[in-house]
């Protein structure tokens, strides 16, 4: 896939399932306002991945919320196994302490292949969590302190979202149309 694609399958997720099935009570206020920055890494290997992440920290610390509340950094070939990639959320974690960011930004990640531990790789739940390509979800946690004023009850939000998967259903999922890679070992 192209630049543009992995864009496009990566909003077309946001609007269909991370706001659409309401996955993230959050997201559609700054997604509506265009505050959502969509980057497309095309490192060809790890180091250079953490450069672009490197950058889109320092950016998000930098420009006004008002721009960019909130930035999805996006690689669709370098990680297709899900337990190298919750690796790399530890190195990017440390990220955020390097750039002195702890209290300022966090990461959350979204992969197709994220399975909870203890669940089975098809369990419905696991798609809480699955994107249609690996990402790091840079948040700024000024942005998180306000949701929950708004939405008092966000300890929930994962216990609610696993109830609204459940009865969709993956048949319901699957309907939803959304771009879904080969999941890692398939041909």
């Amino acid at each position: 896939m192209n630049h543009e694609e992995v864009i496009a399958a990566t909003r077309d997720w946001i609007e269909k399932a991370v706001i659409g099935l309401n996955l993230c009570p959050f997201a559609k206020g700054v997604y509506i306002k265009n505050q959502v920055r969509v980057v497309v890494s095309q490192a060809h290997h790890l180091d250079g991945f953490l450069e672009d992440l490197d950058r889109e920290l320092d950016h998000l610390a930098e420009v006004d919320p008002e721009v960019t509340d909130t930035t999805l950094l996006v690689h669709p070939t370098l990680f297709p196994d899900f337990l190298v990639f919750n690796d790399v959320l530890e190195i990017a974690d440390e990220a955020i302490t390097e750039h002195e960011l702890e209290g300022v930004l966090q990461i959350a990640s979204f992969h197709p292949d994220f399975q909870f531990e203890g669940t089975e790789p098809d369990d419905i739940t696991n798609f809480t969590n699955r994107s249609p390509f690996p990402t790091l979800h840079l948040i700024r946690e000024a942005s998180i302190d306000k949701a929950v004023e708004a939405f008092p009850e966000a300890e929930t939000i994962y216990e609610r979202n696993m109830e609204t998967l459940q009865k969709l259903g993956l048949a319901g999922w699957q309907a939803l149309g959304l771009h879904t890679p080969k999941r890692h070992g398939q041909e």
